[in-house]
């Protein structure tokens, strides 16, 4: 059973050579094989080179521990990861959910993807996502939907829905995802994992297909928050080929997480103390993310979970975010101009998908209306719209500016708290197809999510409980910028008290 490792957990047995970076990869590999034609987190596999790089992390454990090294070996040496197909990894092809990059494979890995090669992870494959990452179900990748692995019925949401899954169902130990309005804490909300999206700048965007510039960022899908804190202060810090990365020293994210310092100090990556707990930490929680409309499980097992933060010694209080109603429309003008943009460099000349015309304008119509899916051609009508010059100031100028405004009322909030808790969504994992038709009602999935996005801040989407038909309830944590070492903290000191991270979903072996 070694698929269903943490990454600490495993990382323990590693150094101590009771298992190796090999076995490890070929359980997670069986894993995917046994469950993934249900699941279909995955959308390309690399067996071969996982194996391949596996061999070498093993190679490299075997020289710390010759050396008496191991105290400065990286905690992901070794470790089976999956990649959100809107990643670039070198010669993997990267098809962002969408067919009109089907057969593209890029010449570079992400700075992210780079960062964890050279910790000595392992790269099981790419994983399923909305088209271009613009979706909450999964359900608009131009490949196939995935599926949630609590009820395969039921959407696991999106956009990193394949990530999410792929946590969720043990198929690897954890994943990257991207986050431009809640795409990696609203899967993990609804597959039952932990997700989080660091600051704006925070990791770097370098080798992200960019969806909306402004707002993307990579984030981390993991089994709980210790390895959440592993993957973070890996990808995290400073990347000159990336003109949005931030250079702001990277925390000690373990240091909360574990009550003690990380990397050279003679600690294993499992030993874990009580970390620094909540007393004398004030906890937000605004009353506009607790609305009518909400599914009661969902409002019940947040507010019971703040609870839980105030009976550890959090000071709860009731804060306001009073143009918080004004995010989603802020989102969905801003996103689509950006993406519409962003989109235009997809002709069928440069590369991806090509469908000649008679003319060079017909062959632009040809192959962005075949390569393209409807959401995606939504979307950039939309931004291109507000772009254009009759309404450029009418919607997308105003759009900024109530930005700025959003932003304003978290900097105001988190003067009187250090954490802001909610609900993650307002409802669980929803039947594949249920909003298919209703694209207003699908951006409303997100409602809880994007301001933050808008605010360019961090936030972790952590269990907390389940409703009548056993799915996946999220608990947000919201923090100013750069404030993941708190945001870590808050999030351990809630999962070691309560455990509902330990629970998994089963799904039966697809193999015959």
């Amino acid at each position: 059973m070694l698929h269903t490792l943490t990454i600490h957990a495993a990382a323990d047995l590693l150094r101590a050579g009771e298992i190796t970076a090999a076995e490890l990869t070929e359980a997670a590999l069986g894993r995917i094989y046994a469950v993934d034609n249900a699941v279909k987190a995955y959308l390309t596999l690399t067996p071969e080179a996982a194996l391949q790089q596996a061999a070498a992390a093993d190679a490299t454990i075997a020289a710390a521990r010759r050396d008496h090294a191991l105290d400065h070996l990286s905690p992901l040496a070794g470790i089976p990861l999956a990649i959100k197909d809107v990643i670039s990894v070198e010669g993997v092809r990267t098809t962002c959910g969408s067919k009109i990059l089907e057969n593209y494979v890029p010449p570079y890995s992400a700075t992210a993807v780079e960062r964890l090669a050279a910790a000595g992870a392992v790269i099981l494959g790419k994983t399923n996502t909305d088209e271009f990452a613009m979706g909450s179900s999964t359900e608009n990748s131009a490949y196939f939907t995935t599926r949630n692995p609590w009820d395969l019925a039921r959407v696991p949401g999106g956009s990193s829905g394949g990530s999410a899954a792929a946590v969720a169902a043990d198929a690897c130990l954890a994943a990257l995802g991207s986050d431009t309005g809640g795409s990696v804490r609203q899967p993990a909300a609804l597959c039952g994992v932990v997700g989080l999206k660091p600051t704006y700048g925070r990791v770097s965007r370098y080798g992200l297909v960019a969806f909306a510039s402004s707002l993307d960022q990579i984030g981390v899908l993991a089994k709980d928050v210790t390895d959440a804190a592993l993957l973070l202060g890996t990808i995290a810090g400073h990347d000159p080929r990336d003109s949005t990365s931030v250079d702001v020293p990277v925390a000690d994210y373990l240091l909360g997480v574990r009550g003690h310092g990380s990397g050279g100090d003679g600690q294993r990556s499992g030993d874990r103390g009580q970390g620094a707990g909540v007393r004398g930490l004030r906890v937000g929680a605004p009353k506009e993310y607790f609305i009518p409309g909400m599914q009661p499980e969902v409002e019940a097992a947040v507010r019971a979970a703040i609870g839980v933060l105030a009976d550890l010694g959090a000071a709860i209080r009731e804060i306001s975010l009073p143009h918080t109603d004004l995010a989603l429309p802020v989102y969905y003008l801003i996103a689509p101009a950006e993406a519409s943009a962003n989109l235009a460099r997809y002709d069928g000349i440069r590369y991806g998908l090509s469908t000649p015309g008679a003319t060079l304008w017909d062959g632009y119509r040809l192959t962005r209306g075949q390569g393209f899916g409807p959401e995606v051609k939504r979307r950039i009508m939309l931004g291109a719209y507000a772009l254009s010059a009759g309404y450029y100031d009418a919607y997308y100028l105003k759009a900024q500016q109530v930005r700025t405004l959003i932003k304003a009322d978290f900097e105001n909030a988190l003067r009187e708290v250090d954490v802001i808790a909610c609900p993650t969504s307002p409802t669980t994992a929803f039947r594949i197809g249920e909003k298919a038709d209703d694209p207003l009602s699908m951006y409303l999935a997100d409602v809880f999510t994007l301001s933050l996005n808008l605010a360019g801040m961090c936030g972790i989407s952590a269990p907390c409980g389940f409703d009548a038909a056993g799915l996946p309830i999220g608990l947000q944590l919201m923090a100013g910028a750069f404030q993941e070492a708190t945001l870590l903290r808050v999030a351990y000191a809630y999962e070691q008290a309560t455990g509902w991270h330990r629970q998994k979903p089963h799904i039966a072996d697809q193999r015959r």
